[in-house]
This record gives structure tokens, C-alpha cells and sequence, in this order.
């Protein structure tokens, strides 16, 4: 199977391959990748926010029905396999989208997928915030809703994006399965061409490239959330 996959013939057609379908496939991913990243935190961080702020001792309690009810959904989003996910789903995605194949298409199961894993990440976040610092805003007077957006979410701006880069990471993994359903990018190449055609060196190539966009994604989170830590820039002071 192996025998021939770096002779001059299989090398010669998987540059031509990657020449026309790469640089296209690269485009997909990373437009996928980063909307429904946006699209996850547009949804996620409120909700992440509620989960914490909502609690019976919270600073905007929340009816239990409420907070009960959004755990619930929350938890039983995330413990549905993605593939399965993809495919439950497919009547929203063709209500928005008004098809189920295709790289734009891709986007609403992410989203959906994504979303309450950035819920519980944002959720984790506000919790590093110190009590006390919450408690000293509320005796100045702060309301709750200055408290969140003043006091909460700035305290934990580091820990958001250290969640975010986990997030659009994983998203990143998560589109390349898309291409199961036809959903374009690098996992549609992988498996058209790695899979139903046994171009191997195609497979890996993409891979490759995937590899090499979870660690830009990474190495930029990695970095903005040392600028956003206000612990390193005392200890650098």
C-alpha cells in the first residue's frame, strides 16, 4: 500500500493537488473556524456569565427552573458526538443556511457544538474572579449589570482568551470532521482524497497544515493573554 507513496509519480500528482485545492481549502478552514468561534462566544460568554452571576447566592439570582434548565441543555449539548450532533441538526442548518452540504453550511452545527463548551469555559473563568473584589463593588453601589461588565469580565480577561484559544482550537478539529457531511476546508481534502481515493500523501499534508493552525491559533491566544494578565505586567514592572 506504502510502496509507492514517494515515488516521482505520487509526488508529482500531490503537488499539482496541492497546488489547486490548498490554498482554497486553507481560506475554508480558517473562515469556518473563526465565525463560529465568534458566533460560540456571541452565545457562550452570556450564558457562561448567567450560570455564575444566576446562582441562589449570585449578584442576579436566577429563578432554579431557569438555572436548572439552562445546565441541562448545556450538558446535553456537549455530550452529544459531534457527528451525531451534525446530523440531529440538519434541519435547523437548512432553515438558516437553506442547505445541508458546503462550507457555510458547516458553520451552524459548530456553533452549536461549541457553544455550551464555551459557556462552561467562560463559566470557569468568572469563578477565578476573587469574591472580595465582587463584594467591595457591591458596597460601592455598583449595580449588578457594572458589576458583570466592570468588574467580572475585566478581572478575568486573561482567563477568557487562555478559553477562547481552547475553544477555537477545538472548533478547528471539530470542522475538519465537517467534511464527513461536505463541509469544505482541509478535512474535506483529508477525506476525499486520504480516504475514498488512498492518496496518502495528500491526507498527510493536510493534517500537517492543521497541526500548523492549531499552533498559530495557540501561540496568538497564548500571547494575548500574557499582555491581558496584569500579574505579569506588575512582576515585569
Amino acid at each position: 500500500m506504502f510502496n509507492d507513496l514517494f515515488s516521482k509519480e505520487t509526488l508529482s500528482e500531490a503537488w499539482r493537488i496541492i497546488e489547486a485545492e490548498f490554498p482554497t481549502a486553507i481560506w475554508e478552514t480558517v473562515y469556518v473556524t473563526v465565525l463560529a468561534t465568534a458566533f460560540s462566544i456571541l452565545i457562550g460568554l452570556p450564558l457562561g456569565v448567567l450560570l455564575v452571576v444566576g446562582e441562589k447566592n449570585g449578584i442576579l439570582p436566577l429563578p432554579s427552573w431557569l438555572l436548572h434548565t439552562l445546565n441541562v441543555v448545556i450538558n446535553l449539548l456537549r455530550s452529544v458526538p459531534f457527528l451525531i450532533l451534525m446530523i440531529l441538526v440538519f434541519p435547523l442548518t437548512r432553515l438558516i443556511v437553506g442547505t445541508v452540504v458546503g462550507t457555510t453550511a458547516s458553520i451552524v452545527p459548530l456553533v452549536i457544538a461549541a457553544f455550551p463548551f464555551v459557556a462552561r469555559l467562560t463559566e470557569s473563568s468568572l469563578r477565578e474572579v476573587s469574591p472580595n473584589t465582587v463584594e467591595m463593588a457591591q458596597s460601592m453601589g455598583a449595580s449588578p449589570i457594572q458589576i458583570i461588565v466592570k468588574v467580572m469580565i475585566p478581572e478575568s480577561v486573561p482567563s477568557l482568551i487562555s478559553n477562547a484559544t481552547i475553544a477555537i482550537t477545538t472548533i478547528l478539529g471539530y470542522s475538519a470532521m465537517s467534511g464527513i457531511i461536505g463541509g469544505g476546508g482541509l478535512g474535506k481534502i483529508a477525506i476525499n482524497y486520504g480516504y475514498y481515493r488512498y492518496k496518502y500523501l495528500i491526507m498527510i499534508a493536510a493534517v500537517i497544515l492543521l497541526i500548523i493552525l492549531v499552533q498559530i491559533f495557540q501561540s496568538v491566544g497564548t500571547r494575548l493573554a500574557a499582555k491581558a494578565d496584569k500579574r505579569i505586567k506588575k512582576k515585569s514592572i
